[in-house]
């Protein structure tokens, strides 16, 4: 056993001295600012603000699209003074409450603030005062910090420019569309401000707009592949002007529709707000505690990243211990190694050290999570602050690191028995098409098992024991049956015991073995020897 200690010490110190570790530890932490970060920043800071042409031959439908604009203009305006008030209120005006009791509709904050915006239009309406903010923000002063930072305000998304000189609405639809595609396509340039900026989009409205509109009870007029109004951009990725104009189009026309019927537009609209809260409810929690938080949605989904995490670290660490292992045959370090130090020994010292790689990796990237949700989590960050209070009180980390060592050790069980017969990295590729085809069932299953964590699927899979750690671990909030849960532990503790034995019998033989890789009849040769 000293010997087996020794070598994984080796295999250990020489694996955390090489950049490859290091980079590997750094990654995740580093990856996971860059997501939480970067997309905020892009959204707030990058995106330029696009600008537009409308040309509306019918007259009627411009000043709707700008109110529409206009309105979204003053709730990205709301929600940048709500996260700059959650950012910097004082701690003594913080409202306690214990993040698992807040309602899962609060994990849509768009929807509730459309909601709000339909509730109290005199507040969007107010926001649009030039000192409306100004007011706002002087009255919410002495709840803030100290040294809270000045306010600013978002960036303008959208911007509506004149049309080109010499391009005129006079000339009719077809002509101005030809006069505008040089600016639409990026060769010529509007002007605003004294700048000149390339044009994002142009809306047309044809004459006969009216004469356009589709109705249920009416044939379906034929427009054409172009017909209807008419939206000219190059960008097809970012479509958020083209659906805000197409909102405002929209609800007009319905608006118009409810006159010419004589129903009053305003009712139907304050029919449609009406509604009937649907409350979710746990059976399995206590009593007066039923209600679903948000927290108990993020620790249903919680298992599949551990699962995804949980791939990519046994995968990680097992295609090092091949690695490992044929570097060391090829340049007959292996036989040194075996001159002081049984098969045996070399093995489960290579088991030991490069799970000790693997466990501190791991145990880095979780403490590196948990760091990061630390630091992002507060009122401006509700769903890290909750995910952080669900990996830290669930449960859900011991049974994730039983899982991995039982993978970890199936697996490097199968990859050290591929190392050891191959002399090469190229010959090692032709067995690893196949462990790679076993290993994907567990990404591809990943989001359905959740969803079903108790259906046939889920099940059998279980009970395979190279699905079972992946498997059970995304079952794991799901509380899976007793007899899932010892049975396939079990079978899993038989399987893997099973497989370390086989895969000692061939490492004994196979490591001191040169030339082709041997067939699958010679290996069950080797398995039924002493």
């Amino acid at each position: 056993m000293r010997n087996a200690l020794l070598v994984a010490l080796r295999e250990y110190t020489d694996n955390v001295r090489t950049k490859g570790f290091w980079i590997g530890i750094l990654i995740l932490p580093v990856m996971l600012m860059i997501m939480m970060s970067v997309p905020e920043y892009l959204e707030k800071r990058a995106t330029p603000t696009r600008y537009y042409v409308i040309a509306d031959f019918s007259g009627e439908l411009e000043p709707v699209i700008e109110r529409q604009l206009e309105r979204s203009r003053r709730k990205r305006l709301l929600v940048a003074l709500q996260e700059y008030a959650a950012a910097n209120v004082r701690p003594e005006h913080r409202a306690e409450a214990d993040p698992r009791d807040v309602p899962a509709a609060a994990a849509d904050p768009t929807a509730l603030l459309e909601r709000f915006a339909e509730d109290r239009p005199e507040l969007m309406e107010g926001l649009a005062e030039p000192d409306a903010t100004a007011a706002v923000l002087r009255q919410m002063e002495p709840l803030l910090r100290e040294d809270a930072p000045e306010f600013e305000a978002p960036r303008e998304r959208f911007r509506r420019v004149e049309l080109p000189p010499g391009v005129s609405i006079e000339r009719g639809l077809s002509e101005l569309e030809q006069q505008l595609r040089p600016y639409l396509a990026g060769g010529n340039e509007v002007e605003a401000d004294g700048e000149r900026h390339p044009l994002f989009a142009a809306l047309i409205v044809p004459q006969d707009v009216a004469s356009l509109v589709e109705r249920p009870a009416e044939a379906l007029p034929d427009l054409g592949p172009s017909g209807g109004i008419r939206y000219w951009s190059t960008n097809l990725a970012d479509t958020e002007l083209r659906d805000e104009m197409s909102r405002a189009v929209n609800e007009e026309i319905r608006r118009r529709e409810y006159l010419a019927r004589g129903v009053d537009a305003s009712t139907v609209r304050e029919i449609e707000r009406t509604s009937l809260p649907v409350v979710s409810l746990n059976p399995k929690k206590a009593e007066g505690r039923e209600a679903v938080s948000f927290a108990d949605v993020i620790m249903q989904w919680t298992p599949v990243g551990f699962v995804y995490l949980m791939w990519i670290s046994i995968f990680s660490v097992a295609q090092m211990l091949l690695n490992n292992t044929i570097e060391e045959k090829s340049n007959r370090i292996i036989e040194v190694l075996l001159s002081s130090v049984t098969s045996g020994e070399l093995m489960a010292g290579k088991l030991l050290g490069i799970a000790g790689i693997g466990l501190t990796m791991l145990l880095s990237w979780i403490a590196a999570f948990v760091a990061v949700l630390t630091w992002k989590a507060g009122p401006e960050a509700e769903w890290a602050s909750q995910l952080l209070t669900v990996i830290t009180t669930s449960g859900l980390l011991p049974t994730f690191i039983l899982y991995f060592v039982l993978g970890y050790l199936l697996y490097a069980g199968i990859f050290l028995s591929i190392g050891s017969i191959c002399n090469t990295l190229k010959e090692a590729q032709n067995f690893m098409g196949t462990v790679m085809l076993i290993m994907i069932v567990p990404l591809i299953t990943m989001m359905f098992i959740p969803k079903d964590p108790h259906g046939t699927l889920a099940t059998v899979l279980s009970w395979i024991p190279l699905y079972t750690p992946f498997v059970m671990m995304n079952r794991a909030a799901a509380d899976p049956p007793l007899f899932d849960l010892v049975g396939t532990l079990v079978l899993m503790l038989v399987s893997t015991a099973a497989v370390l034995w086989m895969s000692g019998k061939i490492f004994r033989i196979g490591i001191l073995r040169t030339g082709q890789p041997p067939k699958l009849l010679e290996l069950v040769r080797w398995l039924r020897s002493d």
